[in-house]
């Protein structure tokens, strides 16, 4: 455990920084289940929806450090691949 008062305040701000990033990460993988799950199912309009809400938040995500930049973007072109190939 830390003594000084900078390391303790440190460990607190880390604690929230955590979370946050842990909640984010956990909200990004329940858009993506119901992206998936929209693709499965053949519902092409509600996997669009899907799929824009996905990027909105892959690229928040990315702008806040949670993720990595091209990480977000890779997983975007990657989603957006599927949905035009689900679509032809």
């Amino acid at each position: 455990m830390a003594n000084i008062k900078s390391a303790k305040k440190r460990i607190r701000v880390i604690d929230r920084k955590t979370a946050r990033n842990r909640r984010v990460r956990n909200h990004l993988k329940a858009i993506l289940k119901a992206y998936d799950a929209a693709l499965a199912a053949g519902d092409m309009e509600a996997a669009k929806t899907h799929l824009a809400l996905a990027e909105k938040k892959l690229k928040q995500a990315a702008a806040k450090g949670t993720i990595h930049r091209n990480a977000a973007t890779r997983k975007v072109s990657r989603l957006t691949k599927r949905f035009n190939k689900a679509n032809a």
